[in-house]
């Protein structure tokens, strides 16, 4: 028998604009809370014994800047928006061990519309 692959993959953003840069990131000087949030999902999900079965991933922008900070939860395409340890604490319980997403933390529709296939983005973009 071999090692069982996760069941979740979560990507959090961890990236941060430079200070003094208009645009908003993930992690952000003005928000010390953001800094904490990878480690503090990390622990949680030890704390639960759960990292076995679920990989968090920092990972770099996911181009949704202006709802930050946001995750991504795999299987699903689960985008997590504006998140904060109170958050984490529900999509870990919620979403993770109860399997029901928590939607009013779920990016809008209107900035997370249906993906585009990799043939279609090809014919739009005139290849």
């Amino acid at each position: 028998m071999g090692i069982p692959q996760p069941a979740f993959y979560i990507f959090k953003c961890e990236q941060s604009a430079p200070p003094g840069m208009p645009k908003p990131s993930c992690v952000s000087q003005a928000n010390p809370e953001s800094r904490e949030l990878f480690g503090y999902l990390g622990q949680k999900l030890m704390e639960k014994g759960l990292i076995a079965t679920v990989s968090p991933i920092r990972t770099s922008c996911l181009n949704r800047c202006q709802q930050g900070p946001v995750m991504l939860v795999e299987p699903g395409h689960f985008m997590y928006v504006a998140l904060t340890k109170q958050k984490i604490d529900r999509i870990i319980d919620e979403h993770i061990i109860g399997e029901k997403p928590v939607t009013e933390f779920l990016i809008e529709e209107e900035f997370w519309d249906k993906a585009i296939a990799p043939m279609e983005a090809m014919k739009m973009s005139g290849m």
